[in-house]
Parts: C-alpha cells; structure tokens; sequence
C-alpha cells in the first residue's frame, strides 16, 4: 500500500512539471503570436514583426543557419531579444500554407554581368 502511495506522488510530481513547463511554452507561443502580423496588404501576407516589415522566417532562419541574437540584433534595431528568442517557435507552431509566392523571374534566362568581346575583335 505505501508502495503505490509513493508511487502515486511521484507520477503527480512529474504530471506538475510536466504541467508547469507546458503552461510556460504555451505564454511563449501567446506572445509570439501577438508580435507577428499576416496581413495580404504587407509584403502579400507574409508574417512580419508588428510595426515592421521584417518576415518572422528570415530571423528563424538566420539563427538555424548559426547567426547570434546579438548579430541579429545589430542589423535589425526594431526587434529586441525576445522577438528574436520567439521566432523560431512561432515558424514551428505556425508554418506557411500554401504554394509559394509566384516568382515571374524565375523563367526568365540570367542577365549576364559581364560582356564578351565579339570573337572576331581582339
């Protein structure tokens, strides 16, 4: 009987934390969710920071390609470390849906940077 008992605490102690730590990641992804805005009239309805035009994926995948907060937040001084802490939890909870963006560039041939000399000119 004390056996079970005991085990009983233990399983409630762990469902707590458990819990806890759900209900904190959950207040994360609330304020993530209140400083991005989609609206189709700002950049087609990519999702940016409130107030800026700054997309929530370019900041998520500049700190999966290895960029520090703090390099990120030198080249961005509208966003502060918590918008950057956010942002990879907003993309994850919140992906894109969809086809992609139409790209009409896409199809045409590359623009050469440098010209040749006609092969008869030298």
């Amino acid at each position: 009987m004390a056996s079970t008992r005991t085990s009983l605490v233990r399983i409630a102690h762990l469902v707590k934390s458990v819990r806890l730590e759900l209900d904190e990641e959950l207040k994360k992804l609330e304020r993530a969710a209140n400083i991005v805005i989609s609206d189709p009239e700002i950049m087609r309805g990519t999702p940016v920071y409130r107030d800026t035009r700054i997309p929530v994926e370019l900041i998520a995948d500049m700190l999966t390609q290895g960029a520090r907060p703090e390099e990120i937040l030198e080249g961005y001084p509208a966003l502060d470390r918590e918008k950057v802490e956010l942002a990879p939890l907003y993309v994850r909870a919140f992906p894109r849906r969809g086809r992609p963006a139409p790209r009409p560039w896409a199809r045409q041939k590359p623009i050469r940077a440098t010209r040749r000399a006609p092969s008869g000119a030298r």
